[in-house]
């Protein structure tokens, strides 16, 4: 039975909880602290203050955190999973509708109109990166990662989780 609790807890909050983790943060401790009673509102302001200083959406940390502390492992797999339902139920749903209209002009018009703006955020993305990079490595070493993933990715085809892979060894071996 506390595994239903705890997958409805999170379940309830993050469907309700439009907005992502601010606008599901005050749903998740009115069912944590004074519905199921599994937290007081000191513990849950220390789950939250953990949560906010590691990286990553905060609902499936608290999530991960209080379902390991109310029921172990597999709580914390059902609190995980209640968090992240809701959003895979609405994209499965959107996907659904998206394929029954694929031929539709309308939603071919919204895919030409989109492409270009995701090109954008991927190449502002990029070049925050590069600089960030420029700036805490220097330009040599961020140059040589560049053109070696470009070698190992496009010439050698190389699948992309190996280069990262490799890129984050180097950078924990030599740029920590």
């Amino acid at each position: 039975m506390i595994y239903l609790k705890i997958f409805w807890a999170f379940f309830i909050a993050n469907i309700i909880g439009y907005g992502g983790g601010p606008a599901t943060i005050p749903l998740i401790e009115n069912e944590v602290v004074s519905r199921f009673h599994w937290l007081n509102v000191g513990e849950f302001s220390k789950v939250l203050a953990l949560g906010n200083s590691l990286p990553g959406a905060i609902s499936t940390k608290m999530a991960g955190y209080i379902g390991y502390d109310v029921a172990g492992v597999l709580g914390a797999l059902i609190g995980i999973t209640a968090t992240v339902a809701p959003s895979i139920i609405l994209m499965l749903i959107l996907f659904k509708l998206l394929y029954k209209y694929k031929d539709s002009p309308k939603v071919k018009q919204l895919t030409l109109l989109i492409r270009p703006t995701i090109a954008v955020l991927l190449g502002v993305m990029a070049y925050d990166f590069f600089a960030t990079s420029y700036h805490q490595t220097g330009w040599l070493q961020s140059l040589a990662l560049v053109v070696i993933g470009y070698l190992l990715l496009e010439k050698m085809k190389i699948h992309p989780a190996f280069v990262i892979v490799a890129a984050l060894g180097y950078g924990a071996i030599f740029l920590a």
